[in-house]
């Protein structure tokens, strides 16, 4: 058995992505960039903004983001996390291009899978983690099982963003202008001007959502702003372990309720691109 050890004691902020252009999006912003390898994963040490930083690029899912924000708890001085993503949009006021910084986080993928009756389907009873939440054809929420340092393992149905820094994500993206122009030389621009929006519910899990059926589903049941395959499995493990987080996640694509096909490969570079731009401005602000 390998014991993790310390690769930086430095005191740092976690910046943390998914995927490829989450990271692209924000990797040529860190200054004085030291490069380490753990298994399999660049990590970069360095600044952002005049701040202490270690960037990651997580990886999709939800048992990635859970793992790899354990690792960098464990192998580096992690004084916040700061996670930058896309997302689909749930809530029917947000737009493409939007950035959304929840107040809390949901896990909508952790569920029982009922068996069918003759009146429909029968959810197990007497299960840890039950609710009385709707179900969505077979499937039935459920509370996770978590606890930390200061409370002990309980049934969960939210995990809260620090609200010190998401009030700081409020005043910074006052001021913030976003982009909605796609990148490079098409001449496309979305018909509104995104905008960044604070507070609200949202939830992740281990399944892409394109269903316009589900997507009403979480927002009716849950009052989800977006969906996404990291971010609760993020808030889970910061919690756990008593560090303060806080998630900005910008619209990508409408989760099925899109026009067309969904917008998610269209969409995905500028959405990326908000959501660093906050980033940037808000590890500018800070406290140092």
């Amino acid at each position: 058995m390998t014991i993790a050890h310390k690769l930086d004691s430095v005191p740092r902020i976690a910046v943390m992505t998914a995927f490829p252009p989450e990271w692209a999006a924000l990797v040529d912003s860190v200054e004085d960039a030291a490069e380490h390898r753990v298994n399999g994963l660049t990590i970069l040490t360095g600044t952002l903004a005049g701040k202490a930083v270690v960037l990651m690029q997580s990886g999709i899912s939800m048992v990635n983001a859970a793992m790899n924000t354990q690792l960098l708890i464990d192998r580096f001085a992690v004084s916040a996390i700061v996670f930058s993503g896309i997302a689909g949009g749930v809530d029917p006021g947000l737009s493409v291009g939007d950035v959304c910084v929840p107040a809390r986080w949901g896990q909508n993928g952790e569920v029982a899978i009922a068996r069918q009756v003759a009146s429909g389907f029968a959810p197990p009873t007497g299960l840890p983690g039950g609710t009385d939440l709707p179900g969505h054809g077979a499937l039935f929420p459920r509370d996770v099982l978590v606890g930390n340092a200061d409370d002990p393992v309980a049934e969960r149905r939210w995990l809260m963003a620090d609200p010190d820094l998401v009030a700081l994500a409020a005043t910074v993206g006052a001021t913030l202008m976003l982009d909605r122009h796609l990148p490079g030389d098409s001449g496309f621009h979305l018909p509104h001007q995104p905008r960044i929006v604070t507070g609200g519910n949202a939830v992740s899990g281990p399944a892409f959502v394109d269903n316009i059926a589900y997507r009403e589903y979480l927002a009716a049941v849950y009052s989800a702003r977006v969906v996404d395959m990291e971010s609760a499995a993020v808030a889970h493990v910061a919690y756990a372990n008593s560090v303060g987080f806080v998630i900005f996640r910008s619209v990508s694509d409408l989760a099925g309720a899109d026009s067309g096909d969904n917008q998610m490969l269209t969409f995905m570079t500028l959405a990326a691109t908000n959501s660093a731009h906050l980033v940037r401005a808000f590890v500018a602000a800070m406290p140092a």
